[in-house]
């Protein structure tokens, strides 16, 4: 058994289920399960926009302190942070699981995901890396941005249910936490740069650089995209010394793209436009189309129950940062 979730909150619920509808599609046997940092008895959906997925409400899987780390965290932050902590409640209550994979929830995926499924036979984890060849320009993202925000991309990571991926989950837990943020200047980019070290403080992990997974602006410099007769699209390498042949795209992430700024290819990144790539126009229209079909107009409507207002937010982290100095002297006087 494998199960397959991702995380949201209410108003990315037109994304999730579009990640549900293409696993239903190409990979029917997983069990999914979409993972929600919200309330559903508060926002009252009418039916039409219940999801026909399992949906796992966050405070059902007990998480220690959870109120305080609404405190702490942004929307982004927050359902980031809360994603080993998934993962272990997966582990727990699915025994019969062999491995559990987590996708962000503005993913397609577009093949059997074969070659995934046999790795997570042999590894506790799998990993992508953002790109796998030299980024060409400084454009954004470059390599640059990359040592911000991580070697790896979160938005996907496969993990069997065995020791070493258990202890890693466990050690991942304690680091989000309270160190989930997004704040640069203290070398932290939500749960991304934690998993630098996986490689390094565990056996057995893999990092895969199959071109046609985790497909995104991070790195369409060294993929180009096309659509065959019968309809499955085609990566194949920009730079012939990178790696050689074609390969079916086995998922696409979305990331940063806006459905209401349908020209722009994300909003995180300043390398291409849909004139410079329209190989992938089609795709991303594919996309816009699955996103209005599954009612984004009114999902995003709804505010997550957690989330305090930014102002709030700001001040309770001023407020944090300003009494660490002082938290620190009581202790150091207390010790003597």
């Amino acid at each position: 058994m494998t199960i397959a979730f991702t995380i949201c909150s209410i108003n990315y619920l037109a994304q999730a289920r579009t990640l549900g509808e293409s696993l239903r599609v190409t990979n029917p046997d997983y069990t999914y399960i979409i993972g929600l940092v919200d309330k559903l008895e508060g926002a009252n959906l009418p039916a039409n926009l219940v999801p026909d997925f399992p949906m796992l409400e966050v405070d059902k899987i007990n998480i220690p302190d959870f109120a305080a780390m609404c405190d702490r965290y942004d929307i982004t932050e927050l359902n980031t942070a809360v994603k080993p902590f998934y993962i272990d409640y997966l582990y727990e209550n699915y025994p019969d699981a062999s491995s559990v994979i987590y996708f962000d929830p503005d993913i397609i995926v577009f093949q059997p995901l074969e070659q995934l499924n046999k790795a997570l036979t042999q590894y506790s984890l799998v990993l992508t890396p953002h790109t796998c060849s030299p980024t060409p320009d400084w454009e954004r993202p470059n390599e640059q941005h990359h040592l911000n925000t991580g070697i790896f991309n979160l938005g996907f990571i496969g993990l069997r249910n065995d020791d070493t991926a258990r202890s890693f989950v466990n050690w991942w837990k304690d680091r989000l936490v309270y160190e989930c943020r997004i704040d640069l200047c203290a070398g932290l980019f939500v749960d991304q740069h934690w998993v630098n070290f996986a490689p390094v403080y565990y056996d057995n992990v893999l990092i895969d650089q199959h071109l046609g997974y985790n497909v995104a602006y991070w790195n369409l410099h060294e993929r180009r995209i096309a659509q065959n007769a019968t309809g499955d699209w085609i990566i194949s390498p920009m730079n012939q010394s990178q790696q050689t042949g074609q390969f079916l795209l086995q998922f696409f992430h979305f990331s940063g793209y806006n459905p209401y700024k349908p020209d722009e290819i994300s909003k995180y990144q300043t390398r291409y436009t849909f004139a410079d790539r329209p190989d992938t126009r089609p795709l991303f229209d594919l996309y816009r189309n699955q996103l209005m079909h599954h009612q984004n107009d009114k999902y995003r409507q709804y505010p997550c129950v957690y989330i305090k207002p930014p102002a709030v937010l700001r001040y309770k982290r001023v407020r944090k940062a300003l009494k660490i100095p002082f938290e620190r002297i009581i202790t150091l006087l207390e010790s003597r």
